[in-house]
């Protein structure tokens, strides 16, 4: 009775040859020479203490003891590729994915992912920032944090929050000579905004606070970027036209504030979306749970 395993490069060898009764195949398999693939099965026979093959003029065949002992090994190689496999996937399983706007992750997301990951630690947890809708199937993404109406077709969409929109500035602005009292004041500084689907804010916010469009006419400054339009407010450039998502940790930070009491709720909102098939995934639901469970910038407005 053998004491401990045979050589696993030794069953190795004997499961590829039998499965091909070639050793020149197997060797290529396994990226060996034919003479190692016979070295180590002789070796195997020789501390099993039996002939596991024939070495006929015509090719290989299995002696009787070969024949009993190939089940068994074949099975635990199965057995031992589909635990590597089991591994691998699990191991992939938790890293979660997750796409959505440059803005939202910077100003939002990111100061927030602490407390996720304290509460998920199994989690690894990767962000990528895109302003393109993402395909779930092709590009490796689990989650996607998305802005509109929530009725992408053919996938989940849970609703996070909306917006309020309202003017920011920096504090310092309010101490100069030309003040921000009214919104008619707005004619004696610069506007900051951002383009895309929020460029019409200013003229929204105006309309509503009675005032004439030609308040909107002066000199402004116009990024691409949320994040980029707030920290130019920060940094006393202008009177930045902000949104609750964007701005409401420099509020809470002193380092921005709300000159007026106006506040306009935008129709659309940021979503959750995620496919059907996964959304009631075991690192989907905590993400879900998680950004349910957030104080949402809106609040703190109330």
């Amino acid at each position: 009775m053998v004491a401990r395993l045979p050589s696993l490069n030794g069953l190795r060898a004997f499961e590829c040859a039998a499965r091909y009764m070639s050793f020149t195949k197997a060797a290529a398999e396994l990226h060996v020479t034919q003479t190692a693939i016979s070295h180590q099965i002789r070796r195997l026979e020789d501390e099993l203490g039996v002939t596991l093959f024939l070495r006929l003029k015509e090719g290989l065949a299995l002696t009787e003891e070969g024949q009993a002992y190939l089940p068994g090994i074949r099975a635990a190689f199965h057995e031992l590729r589909h635990a590597t496999q089991a591994l691998l996937a699990s191991r992939q399983n938790t890293v979660l994915t997750i796409n959505t706007l440059v803005s939202v992750a910077s100003k939002w997301l990111l100061p927030r992912l602490p407390s996720f990951q304290q509460a998920n630690p199994d989690i690894d947890v990767r962000i990528s920032a895109s302003t393109d809708l993402v395909d779930f199937r092709q590009g490796g993404i689990d989650a996607a944090i998305r802005y509109g109406r929530g009725d992408w077709k053919g996938l989940r969409a849970d609703f996070l929050m909306s917006d309020e929109i309202f003017p920011v500035c920096s504090p310092a602005l309010l101490s100069t000579s030309k003040g921000l009292n009214t919104p008619a004041d707005l004619l004696d500084h610069t506007l900051l905004q951002v383009s895309g689907m929020t460029a019409g804010d200013w003229n929204r916010w105006l309309s509503a606070a009675g005032e004439s469009a030609t308040l909107a006419e002066g000199p402004r400054l116009t990024f691409d970027l949320a994040m980029m339009a707030v920290q130019a407010a920060v940094d006393g450039q202008g009177v930045c036209i902000g949104r609750s998502t964007y701005v409401a940790d420099d509020l809470r930070a002193g380092r921005l504030v709300a000159p007026f009491a106006l506040r306009l709720k935008d129709e659309l909102g940021f979503y959750l979306v995620t496919p059907h098939e996964t959304a009631d995934s075991k690192k989907i639901v905590a993400l879900r749970t998680w950004l349910m469970a957030q104080q949402y910038p809106g609040e703190i407005f109330v």
